[in-house]
């Protein structure tokens, strides 16, 4: 594991602050992040600065598919469908553990949707356009072999069926991966560290003055250029630059929720239409089933954006209207989360009619700014800015073509989803003494890859010491996660870097004090710090299920 952590701060500090960099980038999502590693693999003196922590926005917030685009085959936009269905399959063989075949159920109604034979025409265009492997392309199911796959459906309502080929993923845990691998190759980056201006030379950006979230001083990053990849920010930043003209940014939300998997025990991910038109997800994850996503109109703080009464409503009717025996209500709802799309505004278009393809923005001083696109569709995003760096910058020096299309996102790699297997099964073998639940290791394994092997090893041996194994092994992640993932706070830890807020909020409830005194150890939080850990951490977990309180 290459150290990457808090008490590295002030050295990466130090670098930012006194160095000359070839290019800055703003916003550590999943587009910033693939830009600083596609940037320094290339040759080019790379910072990155994020103003919260790496993926706080939409990175980690959206469904969590790497999926090829069937929704965009009916707004017949064949080349975003192209390239994301290719990238994906790119992106499955960089991190195998991360980004996980799924094989997603579309029941086909009486009612709704496109028909039996244009919905497989669709995805036989789909799979053509997604180059999806013979084995992987889409099956067409008779209604019995529909409510095999499905029980929980309503019967009356299905004609037909279709298996087709996604892949799902933790887009957090992929961004933050994305980060280490840049960080390993020498790119400079760090989090809670706020742009407020720009600097120029020549009437040309020149740099960015920064303020340090945790210690407040402010300094000054020099660079030759810089690129602001900052989601439903960038325009923000184009307003700090005096560039924001012509095309703007259109704010859209998208809410999931999360239930216990015994309350909806799908078999597998299905995709399904409800009244409106629109379809939802409903994927199972270890112990719960998540559900989503709603697509509206978002004009509110773009830091508090959070699950409405409306949302939720939308959703578990949703659910109930395809699955009548499950009979859902609010009140089952664990968690939940809420995304903004920083989509690109077109007059006279719905929010599920806006185009998710990105858009690179140039301003006269030379900000570059991408916005829109999609989780998938990162690296080629990231491959079309650097190129359009190098062309306006850097033409003269020497720089090695895109590496990322073979860069592996970590120090010791899986080959194939057949290796993932293995290694999980041997994992779980070695977790059978701590009594812990049977999802364990598939979770650890998916988090972190190859990675779980120390983390396991230091959970075993610490796990005598311990209450429970349970703790120990939320010990061992924390120790990781400090060490190699720039975690500075206990949000960090429970909501970016393991899920637990979303996925498991009891366990979070369960150990946050025992996790803040990890802090004080670590960190030397004193114990004002430590109040405010855990006022700040129990602040958003209520924010999650803030709607089952509010009228409606």
């Amino acid at each position: 594991m290459t150290p990457y952590s808090y008490h590295d701060r002030p050295i990466l500090l130090r670098q930012l602050a006194t160095e000359e960099f070839d290019l800055v980038i703003i916003g550590g999502g999943i587009t910033g992040a693939g830009i600083a590693l596609d940037a320094v693999t290339r040759g080019l003196k790379t910072a990155l600065v994020e103003k919260k922590d790496f993926a706080y926005g939409t990175s980690s917030r959206s469904t969590k598919l790497i999926h090829g685009g069937l929704r965009y085959l009916k707004q017949l936009e064949f080349g975003l469908v192209k390239e994301v269905g290719s990238e994906r399959a790119v992106v499955h063989a960089l991190a195998p553990h991360l980004v996980v075949p799924e094989k997603m159920l579309l029941p086909l109604s009486e009612k709704k949707g496109l028909g039996y034979w244009l919905t497989s025409i669709g995805l036989k265009v789909y799979d053509l356009l997604a180059g999806v492997k013979a084995e992987d392309q889409r099956k067409m199911l008779t209604k019995a072999q529909t409510l095999r796959h499905e029980p929980l459906l309503k019967k009356d309502d299905i004609k037909g069926g279709a298996i087709y080929a996604e892949y799902r993923t933790d887009d957090a845990r992929l961004t933050t991966e994305i980060i280490k691998t840049a960080v390993s190759h020498g790119a400079v980056i760090l989090n809670y560290t706020r742009v407020l201006e720009f600097q120029y030379a020549a009437e040309k950006v020149a740099g960015v003055m920064v303020d340090d979230e945790l210690t407040g001083e402010r300094y000054t990053i020099k660079a030759k250029t810089v690129v602001s990849a900052a989601g439903p920010w960038v325009d923000e930043l184009r307003d700090i630059n005096k560039s924001k003209s012509g095309k703007r940014l259109h704010l859209t939300k998208g809410v999931h929720i999360v239930v216990p998997h015994s309350r909806f025990p799908v078999k597998q991910a299905i995709y399904f239409d409800v009244e409106d038109g629109r379809m939802i997800f409903a994927i199972p994850r270890g112990r719960i089933t998540y559900i989503g996503t709603t697509d509206t109109n978002y004009n509110g703080d773009k830091d508090e954006v959070f699950t409405s009464p409306e949302d939720a409503h939308y959703l578990i009717q949703g659910v109930n209207a395809t699955f009548p025996s499950v009979g859902l209500s609010v009140a089952d709802i664990e968690s939940s989360w809420a995304g903004l799309r920083p989509l690109i505004h077109e007059d006279g278009k719905s929010a599920s009619e806006l185009s998710r393809k990105d858009e690179i923005f140039e301003s006269p001083t030379g900000l570059i700014s991408i916005a829109g696109g999609k989780l998938t569709g990162y690296r080629k995003m990231a491959e079309r800015v650097v190129n359009l760096v190098i062309k306006n910058h850097f033409q003269q020096k020497t720089l090695k073509p895109s590496q990322t299309q073979k860069l592996w996102l970590s120090e010791k790699h899986f080959a194939n989803t057949r290796q993932v297997k293995d290694f999980a099964r041997e994992l779980q073998r070695r977790l059978a003494p701590l009594a812990l639940p049977d999802h364990t290791a598939a979770y650890l394994v998916e988090n972190y890859g190859y990675q779980a092997e120390a983390i396991v090893r230091r959970a075993e041996i610490g796990a005598s010491g311990e209450p429970s194994a349970d703790l120990a092994l939320l010990k061992a992640e924390w120790w990781h996660c400090v060490h190699g993932e720039m975690v500075c706070t206990l949000q960090d830890f429970f909501i970016r870097r393991t899920g637990l807020s979303y996925f498991n909020r009891q366990r979070v409830l369960q150990w946050q004090d025992a996790m803040a005194a990890e802090g004080k150890t670590y960190f030397k939080w004193d114990d004002a710090r430590v109040a405010q850990e855990l006022t700040d951490l129990n602040t958003f977990l209520d924010s999650l299920t803030r709607f089952r309180t509010a009228p409606f």
